[in-house]
């Protein structure tokens, strides 16, 4: 018995060795969550710079959208970014933007800039998804006498608008050489090797970037909106409010009024208030939503788009106010 109880021994020791070693379950992570972009951002208005991000067709929205963002912070050289305007073209899902955003200027330990996200028809770059803009704000002084934003001048075609755009450009005391940006909204996107040619003539430094308003859309009217740096009689706002795209849910007139009334709202929230603001961005889906907005007090580009982030939204606004007054 004794011999047979030690063998049992043995042969459990011998069992217990040749079982692999139970591993401890790691303990579950939980992810931080994301912090949403500001609502607005103030920053020093002489300055600002102003970048358009590198098209590219490698990858989908989400690494198209990583590759942007890491080619302006490359281009910023570590100015805080205060604004970004993304388009988006195709089928990638327009709310993958904020979150990128989140996530890369969380990792950097960088402030959140404000954020516009707006659907379009076509970029002009077979496979490409995304394009963005950046207003960031560097150390030095780069527009001592303020600057222009001009609203968005219509035409037949790129070339007649950005013909306009010139125009308008001079009336505010902007340089061909000042223009810092320009953005043309296409009827076809066909016709942007023809902008882009006109608009280097114009405007030789502006960073460009041209985007199809909607994916069926006929024609080629056209709508250039730009910055430029003022000249000597210009006159200086020393801080600026840029806000992120507010949206309004549903096709009534008020809600449409409660989208402006959010973003009143939020400039009041930073000292400032309708009166103070100096441009107007709008963006809505149809034309039955654009007859019914307001009239605008100030310069604005009112364009209708191909979709905005949220599937119940009917129209966004972002501006730019004067702050510090």
């Amino acid at each position: 018995m004794a011999a047979r109880r030690i063998l049992a021994l043995a042969l459990s020791l011998i069992f217990a060795a040749l079982l692999p070693a139970q591993r401890k379950e790691p303990p579950s992570q939980t992810l931080p969550v994301l912090k949403d972009p500001p609502a607005a951002v103030v920053a020093d208005t002489a300055r600002l710079t102003f970048h358009v991000s590198p098209l590219s067709a490698k990858g989908l929205l989400t690494q198209q959208t990583r590759d942007a963002l890491q080619a302006l912070l490359r281009a910023n050289h570590g100015a805080p970014v205060v604004k970004l305007r993304a388009f988006v073209a195709g089928t990638g899902d327009a709310r993958r933007v904020q979150a990128i955003v989140s996530e890369i200027f969380t990792d950097k330990k960088q402030p959140l800039p404000a954020l516009s996200t707006i659907q379009v028809g076509a970029l002009p770059l077979e496979g490409a998804q995304v394009v963005i803009e950046s207003v960031s704000e560097e150390k030095k002084a780069q527009n001592p006498n303020g600057l222009a934003f001009l609203a968005g001048q219509h035409a037949e075609d790129a070339p007649a608008a950005l013909a306009r755009l010139e125009a308008a450009a001079r009336a505010a005391n902007v340089a061909a050489a000042g223009m810092l940006r320009v953005t043309c909204f296409l009827g076809s996107i066909d016709d942007a090797e023809a902008a882009g040619l006109a608009a280097s003539r114009a405007f030789p430094s502006a960073a460009v970037n041209f985007v199809q308003r909607l994916r069926l859309s006929a024609g080629s009217a056209a709508d250039c909106e730009g910055v430029g740096r003022r000249g000597n009689a210009g006159v200086n706002t020393p801080k600026l409010i840029f806000t992120g795209a507010q949206m309004a849910f549903g096709t009534q007139d008020s809600d449409l009024r409660l989208a402006f009334e959010r973003l009143e709202k939020t400039l009041n929230s930073l000292g400032a208030g309708d009166s103070d603001v100096i441009f107007s961005k709008i963006y809505s889906l149809s034309r039955a939503i654009e007859e019914k907005l307001p009239a605008s007090r100030n310069p604005a580009t009112i364009l209708i788009v191909e979709g905005l982030p949220s599937p119940d939204a009917s129209m966004a606004i972002e501006v730019i106010a004067a702050a510090g007054k």
